[in-house]
């Protein structure tokens, strides 16, 4: 791997925004294509800090910090990846389903995917069934995301998942959040179930076949 490469992994695990978008532009201008910045200096890092997550040696703090390094290169990568006709792994509509205006553990899964080369339409928080139904629509997904933080507001992903279904027959679904877990997730018809920002993209690749 490049030395240049291995220095943009360091600094997006320590956080390093401004560094961060630096290296990237500096990797563009020595052409280096977006997708081997994405696949050489940034998966592979943002992997291994979600393993750390997962095991319990790295925090949310640390885990906010790179997402943010990694949206920073994101946007600095995709005028590039514009101009180059380059498709991303897939599309991703995520949004917080109706009544429930909690946003970070969904910032923090539309980070991940990101980082993780998916193309991520955020619809926001206290989305209805119907709005999903209408970004389906125009984006035609490869998956959608449901988060819900509240067990008032859980039944609401059911409500989604029948309605978009109902049209699309096909959708493919991964719900998160703080009340669900896995029996729920198979009792709504859920493609998916993921308990934190870093499970949810193995879960997405595993849905995907990617």
């Amino acid at each position: 791997m490049k030395e240049s490469m291995v220095r943009l992994g360091e600094n997006l695990i320590a956080g390093q925004i401004e560094k961060v978008k630096g290296l990237t532009e500096e990797a563009l201008k020595e052409g280096m294509s977006p997708n081997e910045i994405l696949q050489e200096g940034m998966v592979p890092p943002m992997e291994e800090l979600g393993e750390r997550f997962s095991r319990g040696e790295a925090f949310l703090p640390e885990l906010l910090l790179a997402a943010h390094a990694m949206r920073a290169a994101m946007e600095v990568l995709k005028p590039a990846i514009a101009r180059r006709g380059i498709r991303q792994e897939a599309t991703v509509i995520i949004g917080t389903v109706a009544g429930d205006i909690h946003d970070l553990g969904k910032n923090i899964v539309r980070m991940m995917l990101e980082g993780a080369a998916f193309r991520v339409v955020d619809v926001g928080v206290n989305v209805s069934a119907e709005r999903f139904l209408e970004a389906y629509d125009q984006e035609k997904p490869d998956l959608v995301g449901l988060s819900s933080l509240l067990t008032t507001t859980m039944g609401e992903m059911e409500e989604v998942i029948q309605k978009v279904r109902r049209t699309y027959p096909a959708a493919k679904f991964i719900v998160g959040g703080a009340p669900i877990r896995q029996d729920f997730a198979d009792k709504i018809g859920a493609d998916g179930y993921a308990p934190d920002a870093p499970t949810a993209v193995k879960v997405a690749k595993r849905i995907l076949g990617s």
